[in-house]
């Protein structure tokens, strides 16, 4: 099988299949959120780190007003040929996460997939959260999803999925490389097996990652005391079952909502 070496995000159409496969979930479980945590009427969306706009495309859909931005304009550009192809006006735009101003208000944020922890120390952190904290009205939400490294040494090291559509497969697999909680930083490798009619290869990447630690995370929060932890739940996305955090939680949507 051919290698390229190269990153995920500059491959939407591959990222969309190995990322979008379980929107229906994400998309059902931010509904019932946004149905029994925000104190407003949710009408307005904005993704911040949008990728391709696997969940964006969908609400807009459905009616409600939305927009996203990402670094990668590889992914922004296949973000609204997607609206384009659906009669939407596209949404997207390329910009940073932590550095951004909307022109309207919104009633709901959401960042699921770890994107959050790309950023590379707590400066960059707290400029997001303020971006957000700007960005939303009150009583608005923000549902941030991201892996946190539990203090036990039992963690999750490697995951591997597989998905396709229609004659397109991928097979993913991510893995902890080494982790430094000193410098807060986690390597991650990663395999992308792509099976088309006609070819066979795969893309090898690598990416580092923020580490937080459930009690970092609360740090951070309480660092931006705009914005208050309203419910917690895994990445079960069941609205019925939210969870405690505790030192050795791992994977956690956090339920943001502006004071």
């Amino acid at each position: 099988m051919d290698t390229i070496a190269g990153h995920l995000y500059d491959f939407p159409k591959y990222y969309d299949l190995v990322f979008g496969s379980d929107w229906k979930a994400e998309y059902k479980f931010l509904q019932d959120c946004f149905a029994t945590w925000s104190r407003r009427p949710v009408r307005r969306l904005f993704e911040p780190g949008c990728g391709t706009g696997r969940l964006l495309v969908r609400f807009a859909r459905d009616g409600y007003e939305v927009s996203g931005l990402d670094l990668n304009p590889q992914a922004v550009a296949y973000c609204n040929a997607r609206f384009r192809r659906q009669k939407l006006r596209p949404a997207a735009t390329v910009g940073d996460m932590t550095h951004f101003t909307l022109r309207r208000k919104v009633d709901v944020c959401f960042n699921l997939i770890n994107t959050f922890r790309h950023l590379p120390n707590d400066k960059a952190a707290l400029s997001h959260l303020r971006c957000i904290t700007r960005a939303l009205h009150t009583g608005g939400l923000y549902l941030l999803g991201l892996h946190l490294t539990p203090l036990s040494s039992q963690r999750c090291l490697e995951e591997s999925w597989s998905a396709s559509r229609g004659n397109l497969s991928v097979v993913t697999r991510l893995w902890s490389i080494g982790i430094d909680l000193g410098r807060r930083i986690e390597r991650i490798g990663m395999t992308f097996d792509i099976y088309t009619p006609s070819k066979q290869f795969r893309i090898e990447d690598e990416t580092t990652f923020r580490t937080y630690t459930a009690a970092q995370m609360q740090a951070l929060f309480r660092a931006v005391p705009e914005l208050e932890v309203v419910e917690t739940y895994d990445f079960r996305y069941d609205p019925e079952w939210p969870i405690e955090i505790n030192p050795d939680t791992e994977d956690v949507v956090y339920v943001l909502r502006k004071r």
